[in-house]
């Protein structure tokens, strides 16, 4: 398969699944969503892959969903068909992600925002550059109830989630370790290194171990909650489309909307 906005490659055991839209800051639009889905599928496919590397060519992971795209192509959806739109493309897409069988690792540098942020947290393993961020400002910024999945609070705890979502803020990747949210934080001149060591460590253990093991930790959540609470956070992430701050913010304009992002800083 030819792919446009990603860059897809699989040697020695590992898959790499690249945003690569560096122009953009790696905004996730409906192709490359798409093309990652199928990479997943293709690396998941090959018995000769053991772990799968998500991350960004450029100088960032990604800035979250391509929000000119969705002002230009898709204006005004009706509230059906804004569900069915996010319900494919942002969260069967990004629990597809979470229930790969094979190891997944998010390869982190710059920004790693909403969208980004989703995608980087349904990996089994964070690994960041020492210049990466976080961040979900859509609360703040949009008066949308955050992303799709309402990963948060599973990968950083309660009252952390709520900092983050309520200011909007940045965290840096070694505020976003301290939370327990990344695992290893690297200097940006070794990261792509140690990202490849780590892989290839992961990759020389039994493969079936690491499903099985995977599989009991991901079932684990599921009994905690997990699933359920991500599928009950959709619908009120819904809801909060059709609320007049979110109207308001809409009529006002996407291109504002990015703009008091930047202002949201560490």
């Amino acid at each position: 398969m030819v792919y446009r906005d990603i860059v897809y490659e699989a040697k020695d055991g590992i898959a790499r699944i690249l945003h690569n839209r560096p122009a953009t800051r790696n905004a996730e639009n409906v192709t490359l969503l798409d093309e990652m889905d199928a990479a997943l599928a293709a690396a998941n496919a090959d018995d000769g892959v053991r772990v799968i590397v998500i991350g960004g060519a450029g100088d960032h992971f990604s800035s979250g969903h391509d929000v000119i795209e969705a002002q230009k192509l898709r204006p005004n959806l009706t509230v059906e068909e804004r569900w069915f739109h996010e319900r494919k493309f942002y969260y069967d897409y990004a629990l597809r992600i979470w229930d790969c069988p094979k190891p997944t690792i998010a390869a982190v540098q710059g920004a790693c925002i909403a969208g980004g942020f989703m995608v980087a947290n349904m990996c089994d393993l964070i690994v960041a550059a020492d210049n990466a961020f976080f961040s979900d400002p859509v609360c703040y910024t949009m008066g949308a109830a955050a992303v799709e999945l309402l990963v948060h609070p599973w990968v950083v705890g309660n009252r952390q989630a709520k900092e983050l979502l309520f200011t909007g803020r940045r965290i840096g990747a070694a505020e976003a370790q301290q939370w327990g949210m990344v695992n290893k934080v690297v200097p940006l001149g070794d990261f792509d290194a140690e990202v490849e060591t780590l892989a290839r460590h992961i990759a020389a253990a039994p493969p079936f171990a690491l499903a099985m093991v995977k599989r009991s930790i991901n079932r684990k959540m599921d009994m905690q909650g997990f699933r359920a609470s991500l599928e009950a956070h959709f619908d009120l992430h819904q809801l909060s489309h059709v609320s007049e701050t979110f109207m308001a913010r809409k009529r006002e304009g996407r291109r504002n909307t990015i703009d008091s992002n930047r202002d949201l800083k560490v």
